[in-house]
C-alpha cells in the first residue's frame, strides 16, 4: 500500500522571520544548510539550558547570582547527550549539591526530545496565562509544575523583549499608527487601569510592521515626544502621516519630534467618541449623517456637511459635535487623497486585526499579576499575529502613487 505524500512545506517570510534570520547570520558563519541546522541545534540547547536554569532557580529558592544559607547548593553541569530533530546533541544540566534536582524539561534518563523545541515554541506564542501554559506542560509531558516555575521560564524572553524594542527600523514610513488598549494590572494589591500603547507602520512597500510596544499610564506631550525620540534614535528619519486617537499632547510632540509629518485624528475614533453618547435609537441615523462628513470630496464640502449635521443634532445633542469642530485642523488632512486611497489609510483596518489578537489577552485573563506579565503577553501576542502578515495592504501601489505626488521629494521612488 502506497504512503500518503506529505505536502512540502510552504516558506511564509514575515518581518519576524527576517530579524531572526537576520540575527543568526550576523551571530554563526553560515555557509550551507548543514550549517544552518548546526546554529538551530546550538540555539535549541541554550533554550533548554535557560530553562532548566529557570527550574533550578525555582527548586532552590533563589537566583544563580544570589547567596543563600542552605545547605543545598548549585554544584556544577553534567553534559548529558540527547536526540533531537537536528540530531544529537549535547546539553549542560545543572547539578544541585545534595543531588535532589530534579529536571523536568529534559527527564533523568529522557534521550528523545525530538518535539521539545516546537512544544515550548507552541507554549510561548499563545500568550496564554502562567496556569493555562502548567496545564499545556502537565498535558504534553505529563508532569506538574507551579505558576512560579512557569513566570521564571517566561522572564527568559525579556532580554528578547528588549532587544527587539531596540532594534534598526526604517529610514522612512508613509503612514504610522498609534492606538491604545486598556488592560486591568495589579500594582502592589491595587488594581490599576493602564493603557498599552502599541505603534504600528506601513513600510514603502506597504507592509505592516509593529515598531513599539509600551505599557503606562503617564500621557502627555513630554512622554509622546520622548516616544518619537526613541522611533528617531532607532533610525525613522521622516513619516509623512501618523493616524491617532486623541492621546493627550500626541499634536505638540509630533510638531517638535517630525516637524514636517502630519498629524490626522482617527476618523474611526472620532466617530466612536462622537456616539459614545447618543441613544441607541439614534445611533444608526447619526452615524450615516456623521459619513458625509469624511465622505465629501474636499475639505469645504466637508466642512459643511459638518455645519449641517451639527444644526440637525444640536438640539438633541447639544455637545456631540463639539469636537469635530476643535479638532478640524487634524481631520481634514484625510480630505487631500482619493475616496480609495483614504479607506487604506485613514481607516483602523490596518490596525484592528492586531487589536483584536490583544483584546483576547482581556478575555483570557481579568487582571495581568503585573505590568511586566502584560508585556509579555502583548510581545507573544504580537509574535503570533504578526506570523500572517505576508502580503502588502491591498490596492498599495496606488496608495504609494498619490503619496508620492503629495509628499513629493520625500518618498523613494
Amino acid at each position: 500500500m502506497a504512503k500518503d505524500k506529505i505536502p512540502p512545506h510552504k516558506v511564509e517570510m514575515t518581518e519576524g522571520k527576517r530579524e531572526i534570520i537576520k540575527g543568526l547570520l550576523s551571530e554563526y558563519d553560515i555557509q550551507s544548510a548543514e550549517d544552518i541546522e548546526e546554529a538551530l541545534k546550538d540555539l535549541l540547547g541554550g533554550t533548554i539550558k535557560e530553562m532548566m536554569e529557570a527550574e533550578m532557580n525555582h527548586h532552590l529558592g533563589y537566583e544563580k547570582s544570589e547567596r543563600s544559607d542552605s545547605d543545598d547548593y548549585r554544584n556544577g553541569y553534567k553534559s548529558k547527550t540527547v536526540k533531537s530533530r537536528f540530531g544529537k546533541m549535547e546539553i549542560e544540566v545543572p547539578q544541585a549539591r545534595r543531588s535532589t534536582f530534579e529536571p523536568q524539561i529534559v527527564k533523568k534518563g529522557q534521550k528523545n526530545i525530538n518535539n521539545i523545541d516546537s512544544k515550548i515554541i507552541s507554549m510561548y506564542a499563545k500568550g496564554m496565562t502562567t496556569r493555562q501554559i502548567s496545564d499545556t506542560i502537565q498535558d504534553i509531558y505529563g508532569f506538574e509544575t507551579s505558576e512560579g516555575f512557569i513566570s521564571d521560564v517566561t522572564d527568559k524572553i525579556l532580554p528578547e523583549i528588549e532587544e527587539w524594542q531596540n532594534r534598526p527600523l526604517e529610514e522612512i514610513y508613509p503612514v504610522i499608527y498609534i492606538d491604545a488598549i486598556h488592560y486591568s494590572v495589579r500594582d502592589n494589591g491595587v488594581i490599576r487601569k493602564l493603557a498599552a500603547y502599541v505603534i504600528l507602520g506601513l513600510t514603502c512597500d506597504g507592509h505592516k510592521e509593529v515598531l513599539s510596544l509600551s505599557v503606562g499610564d503617564n500621557e502627555s506631550s513630554k512622554y509622546w515626544l520622548n516616544v518619537l525620540n526613541e522611533l528617531k534614535n532607532r533610525g525613522v528619519k521622516d513619516i509623512m502621516v501618523i493616524c491617532a486617537d486623541g492621546l493627550t499632547g500626541i499634536k505638540e510632540a509630533i510638531n517638535a519630534a517630525f516637524p514636517k509629518t502630519e498629524y490626522q485624528r482617527c476618523i474611526v475614533h472620532q466617530v466612536r467618541n462622537t456616539l459614545k453618547y447618543v441613544a441607541d435609537k439614534d445611533r444608526k441615523p447619526f452615524a450615516a449623517d456623521l459619513k458625509t462628513i469624511y465622505h465629501a470630496s474636499d475639505e469645504k464640502a466637508g466642512a459643511k456637511a459638518r455645519d449641517r449635521v451639527t444644526e440637525k443634532w444640536s438640539s438633541k445633542y447639544p455637545n456631540a459635535m463639539k469636537s469635530w469642530t476643535v479638532n478640524w485642523d487634524v481631520i481634514t488632512p484625510i480630505f487631500k487623497f482619493s475616496a480609495d486611497v483614504r479607506k487604506v489609510i485613514y481607516t483602523t483596518n490596518a490596525i484592528e486585526s492586531l487589536n483584536s489578537t490583544y483584546r483576547k489577552l482581556n478575555r483570557q485573563r481579568s487582571v495581568f499579576p503585573s505590568d511586566q506579565a502584560l508585556l509579555k503577553a502583548l510581545y507573544l501576542a504580537t509574535f503570533e499575529a504578526t506570523k500572517k502578515w505576508t502580503l502588502p495592504l491591498r490596492d498599495w501601489g496606488r496608495v504609494y502613487g498619490e503619496m508620492c505626488i503629495m509628499y513629493e521629494g520625500r518618498l523613494p521612488d
